[in-house]
């Protein structure tokens, strides 16, 4: 997925805590090293997260994927959906430091939640995945920003 190219912005949606009546707000720009997700993150109204999200296809025989992003210093997860469970979020955490960094997943890494709860599911294979996202979450309020410039799989 190459985020400097603008119809991938196309393809992307924000997912809030407006959904349950949080007041988060979040916002996808394109840009010629690649897109920003930034917004405002609030606590109020039982709010306190933001996503952005795309769907994917990962190839057969995938063993980890790399993300190259640069951000703010927050902590960040990478979520993926399966097929197999698509109301399960499988999730990884990640640090966006300062400067372009790849950031590398493995099958390991990810936890399977549900609504942010830590569930029992199906095991998670990266050509089961049909979505990816980044979210932020976990009590860290006011403003954020990540960049976002690829995500491959190996």
């Amino acid at each position: 997925m190459d985020f400097t190219n603008r119809n991938t912005l196309r393809d992307c949606w924000i997912v809030n805590d407006n959904v349950m009546g949080g007041l988060s707000q979040s916002s996808l720009r394109e840009d010629p090293q690649g897109m920003f997700f930034e917004g405002q993150i609030s606590r109020e109204n039982n709010g306190g997260f933001a996503s952005m999200r795309s769907a994917i296809r990962f190839p057969q025989g995938t063993q980890h994927i790399e993300l190259l992003a640069k951000g703010d210093g927050k902590r960040y997860k990478l979520i993926l959906r399966t097929e197999l469970a698509p109301r399960v979020t499988y999730a990884a955490d990640f640090v966006a430091l300062p400067s372009w960094q790849t950031v590398q997943f493995n099958l390991g890494q990810f936890k399977s939640t549900f609504r942010g709860r830590a569930i029992d599911a199906p095991t998670l294979s990266f050509s089961d995945v049909i979505e990816i996202g980044i979210l932020i979450s976990d009590g860290q309020t006011g403003s954020f920003a990540i960049q976002l410039q690829t995500l491959q799989s190996k």
